[in-house]
């Protein structure tokens, strides 16, 4: 019997219609920003505009005639869909410092901030970010090194010269809760990079190499960054992670080894954590934003706890 629908990780969710239908009609889409009640998600050096609110702020999203003075071409747009019923769209601001704007929002990095921002704002400024970063990453041709330019309503950058049309890409990414043994018994495999603040220990990851499976990625890395033998990958959820441009790919999985070898340089630490060990506060873990952060409360909350059940501490 399958358990209550699970709640989308941070930046997940159906949180706008993308309305990708009208992306080729460019008489539409002057209508959508002629009319004047477009909402506006402001990038800038892919920060969003944050508006304070102690430990609850929000998106600060622009009306139409806040922004136009500081949009040079109506095609640097990008069409998002539909948000709380009005046309959304993208803009990179450009210079430094960015244009003053009224009010008292700041640019700010959305890592640090996407589980303070409600869920649907959360999603709409990583969407922005994302697509402001694709096409910073493709004005020129990556064939012929000719200028690209924007169609399709911001989906397209296609090439000046020979027309190779460029779409916007992601990079799938794995991440694996690695457990052993059962019960009170059960540890989860965690690892630091050194890079890390001090005592921070995460889930492991890893991008999926051309010609392979998720689940051979999962066994893969696992191996690669710890020499532990594992098997039986088995889905858990996906994040999109526009820092720049990831799909994290969820999975659990259970080892058949256990003696920890950190062998690629990756990780400088990797260790067996018992629920108790995550449950006491001593070991940092990842922001709860992300997917990480969610593979490890899951497995920590699991039925099998034998009674030792408790949440986590983040940063």
């Amino acid at each position: 019997m399958s358990g209550p629908p699970r709640q989308p990780n941070i930046f997940a969710g159906p949180y706008l219609d993308r309305t990708a239908h009208p992306r080729e009609d460019t008489a539409w889409l002057d209508v959508l920003r002629d009319q004047g009640n477009a909402w506006l998600v402001p990038v800038w050096q892919l920060r969003n505009l944050i508006a304070p609110g102690g430990d609850t702020p929000t998106a600060r999203l622009l009306e139409w005639h806040e922004a136009a003075p500081h949009i040079e071409r109506s095609e640097d747009l990008i069409l998002l869909g539909e948000f709380r019923s009005r046309p959304c769209f993208a803009v990179e601001f450009t210079g430094d410092p960015p244009p003053a704007l009224p009010g008292d929002a700041e640019f700010q990095d959305l890592r640090s901030l996407g589980s303070l921002l409600p869920g649907d704002e959360a999603g709409l400024l990583a969407y922005a970010r994302a697509m402001v970063h694709w096409r910073a990453r493709h004005r020129f041709c990556g064939s012929c090194g000719a200028p690209t330019a924007s169609s399709r309503s911001g989906h397209l950058l296609k090439c000046t010269e020979c027309g190779t049309a460029q779409f916007p890409r992601i990079d799938p990414a794995i991440i694996v809760l690695v457990s052993r043994g059962e019960g009170q018994d059960e540890r989860a495999l965690l690892g630091r990079q050194a890079i890390w603040p001090p005592g921070r220990y995460s889930t492991i990851a890893g991008f999926v190499e051309p010609g392979e499976s998720l689940e051979d990625a999962v066994l893969r890395e696992v191996l690669e960054e710890t020499g532990i033998e594992a098997t039986a990958p088995t889905y858990h959820s996906s994040q999109p992670w526009p820092f720049p441009s990831s799909l994290m790919l969820g999975f659990t999985a259970r080892a058949l080894s256990t003696d920890i070898a950190c062998r690629d340089g990756e990780l400088e630490d990797a260790r067996w954590f018992s629920r108790e060990d995550l449950a006491s506060g001593r070991i940092l873990l990842p922001p709860p934003q992300s997917i990480s952060y969610r593979l490890i409360q899951d497995w920590l909350n699991a039925p099998q706890a034998g009674g030792q059940q408790g949440r986590a501490t983040g940063d």
